[in-house]
């Protein structure tokens, strides 16, 4: 592909993303009931349906509804960000564009969620012997997380870090 279009096309990442993402919520919201938990593996692992109106780890959940809109904002101008910064990669930037993709395809699926649902659909559950819950989460959730690592794994690539220059 030419470098006009940068490293557009891994936005097919970003689609898988989306489908996934959407295609889990509709299954799990289509078997349970709210905060139904079925326990996969014990202590540890389960599926739950929670809906989230706030953002990560329900950060301002209880707004009492304008924050929708500030997320949605928020989630679309990102988005775009995302897309110029894929057009402008170069071809030898891989990494950093499966990264992009991944966040990409992430706050799409739950900018997708928050617009048409007014909140977000959670359904894996992780915690350690029913104590300690770690906030349900969902595929894009996850595409967002490992993108994010994957970013500031970026930023330590030797390739990445030029020696600065002496001036005299």
């Amino acid at each position: 592909m030419s470098a006009r279009w940068g490293r557009l096309p891994w936005l097919w990442l970003t689609l898988l993303v989306l489908v996934v993402d959407q295609a889990s919520k509709v299954y799990f919201e289509s078997r349970l009931s709210l905060y139904q938990q079925i326990v996969v593996i014990p202590e540890h692992f389960s599926w739950t349906l929670a809906y989230n109106t706030g953002a990560a780890f329900s950060f301002l959940a209880d707004g009492g509804g304008w924050q929708r809109w500030l997320f949605a904002l928020i989630a679309l101008a990102v988005s775009v960000v995302l897309v110029v910064w894929l057009k402008r990669l170069k071809s030898t930037d891989t990494w950093l564009a499966i990264a992009l993709a991944l966040v990409l395809g992430g706050a799409l699926g739950n900018l997708y969620d928050r617009v048409m649902l007014g909140h977000v659909i959670d359904f894996v559950l992780l915690h350690w012997r029913n104590q300690y819950y770690f906030p349900a989460f969902n595929v894009a959730d996850s595409a967002i997380s490992i993108g994010a690592v994957m970013l500031a794994l970026d930023m330590f690539k030797s390739d990445k870090s030029a020696p600065a220059s002496k001036s005299g």
